[in-house]
């Protein structure tokens, strides 16, 4: 397993957070303080960037729950981009596509964000 990295960029509104590694119940700190970072700074929508993640186990799907929620209450809109096919089938089966809209790349998440 690799630790989970987490770098935050602007686009607009918009937060992007790329994450790296592996993304498990033990990323929630590096995740949340990303997050919170994001909202303190103004972001009306989050983009997880899942392109330099290796792995994500239960714990990470948890986690990406616990996002959602947060986002909701703080009036934020949750976007995912960079997920391989594997973890899009994932995020289908366990409905989180139904409430985290995934974007196939940067530019159109960002695009999507603004909207």
């Amino acid at each position: 397993m690799s630790a989970t990295t987490i770098g935050l960029d602007r686009v607009g509104s918009a937060a992007i957070l790329r994450i790296a590694g592996d993304v498990t119940s033990g990323s929630e700190g590096d995740l949340m303080a990303g997050f919170n970072s994001a909202i303190d700074a103004g972001a009306a929508a989050v983009i997880l960037d899942f392109a330099g993640m290796e792995y994500m186990n239960s714990g990470g799907i948890g986690l990406l729950v616990t996002l959602l929620v947060r986002a909701q209450r703080g009036g934020a809109r949750l976007l995912a981009t960079g997920l391989s096919e594997h973890y899009r089938q994932i995020l289908s089966r366990s409905r989180i596509d139904e409430a985290i809209k995934i974007i196939d790349n940067k530019a159109a998440a960002a695009a999507a964000a603004r909207d």
